[in-house]
């Protein structure tokens, strides 16, 4: 079978990709390896979406099509340090109508997966599980475990952090463990949250608790992997009791609403996001601490730049050539680079256990917060990934 273009990732990146590609000529194949499905209440997997990827997925005519009554405006941000430092965020003092939406996985993935369904220049291969990737002048070819061979100009990874496509093509990545885990679980508050997220960096990790729908509340403390296997070991009353009051019971009593789950947290850097006639967007490309809850939104816009880098080229010019995915790899050097090491030096800078260090952390905290220019500035930079 012969294609443009092969997205082995059928996930939010990569059906973001083939969407913005709609109104291009250009034949693409997704290859995912199960079909997203809708949980029967509320789903364990939570995004934070800036308004930067709110209004992209608009103009994919995926935004307006979600259950609105699913999302959650985040109209303030708290942060609070170990020692009495202090950082608020405010939408309305930044001139925003909120700071982030915050919602469900399979909310946005459902919907981008029916626009799939409809676009005539996409082909779904689902289940497929890619095997094998060979490199030849002028094309790349995957072939399926089923035996099926995709040819195509250009094969783009959007697998995730265990990127088979980067594997397989050879492309190192360098991977900096946290020996921490990811505790993640929604709640049913007492309080009402008025579209605030919290977040607390502690001793025994960052805690965050991002607002529902509906009332609710969604929690990561990402969180040493000793404790988060005991948060993991608690039963759920107790577990509970834990994450109230490690958060002062900002919202009252917590009912949990899901089961719980944790996930291994890893800083990645790969060595190039292109060569020729290989592309890496999302978490293929790069994955950082969640303390930013900034991983989507890096993903959904390396889909909107190599979308506008592609579906920009006469036909006449080849989708796999370097110089056009260097293009794309230029425009999107900056953001990622500037959020993993943002990321990773508060992880480091608020774990390390320095009398010193604490005062400084928490000091540069507050004097942060007293100056508005330099807040409203990280706050553009988080909405509109620059200054």
């Amino acid at each position: 079978m012969k294609f443009d273009i092969v997205i082995v990732g059928g996930g939010l990146a990569g059906a973001a990709l083939a969407v913005a590609l709609r109104r291009s000529s250009l034949q693409i194949a997704v290859l995912e390896h199960a079909v997203p499905s809708r949980p029967q209440d509320w789903d364990q997997r939570i995004y934070a979406y800036s308004p930067a990827s709110a209004a992209f997925l608009s103009a994919l005519g995926v935004w307006s099509h979600l259950d609105q009554s699913r999302l959650e405006p985040v109209a303030e941000m708290l942060i609070y340090g170990d020692a009495n430092g202090e950082l608020r965020f405010s939408a309305h003092d930044c001139g925003l109508a909120e700071l982030a939406w915050i919602g469900e996985s399979s909310l946005v993935h459902l919907e981008l997966w029916e626009s799939l369904k409809r676009q005539h220049n996409v082909t779904l291969l689902c289940p497929a599980v890619p095997v094998a990737l060979l490199q030849e002048e002028g094309r790349v070819s995957v072939t399926l475990e089923d035996g099926r061979t995709l040819s195509a100009a250009l094969a783009v990874g959007a697998d995730g952090r265990d990127s088979w496509l980067r594997r397989a093509a050879g492309i190192e990545a360098q991977t900096t463990p946290y020996d921490e885990m990811g505790v993640v679980a929604n709640f049913r508050c007492e309080r009402p949250h008025r579209g605030t997220a919290f977040q607390w960096f502690r001793e025994d990790g960052v805690l965050a608790w991002l607002p529902l729908a509906h009332g609710m509340m969604s929690m990561v403390w990402s969180a040493p992997d000793a404790i988060a296997g005991e948060l993991m070991k608690l039963d759920d009353d107790t577990f509970c009791a834990r994450v109230m009051e490690a958060g002062g019971r900002r919202l009252g009593e917590l009912e949990l609403a899901t089961p719980r789950a944790a996930f291994p947290l890893r800083l990645m850097r790969v060595a190039e996001v292109v060569r020729p006639r290989l592309a890496l967007i999302g978490d293929a490309a790069h994955a950082i601490h969640p303390l930013s809850g900034h991983g989507i939104n890096l993903g959904f816009q390396d889909a909107k730049v190599l979308a506008e880098e592609l579906g920009s080229l006469p036909s006449w010019r080849d989708v796999g050539e370097l110089a056009v995915l260097r293009r794309y790899a230029r425009r999107r050097a900056e953001e990622p680079f500037l959020l993993q090491y943002l990321t990773h030096g508060l992880n480091r800078l608020f774990g390390a256990q320095d009398p010193l260090l604490g005062f400084l952390r928490n000091a540069g905290m507050n004097l942060t917060n007293r100056v508005p220019v330099v807040t409203n500035a990280l706050v553009r930079y988080a909405v509109h990934g620059r200054f």
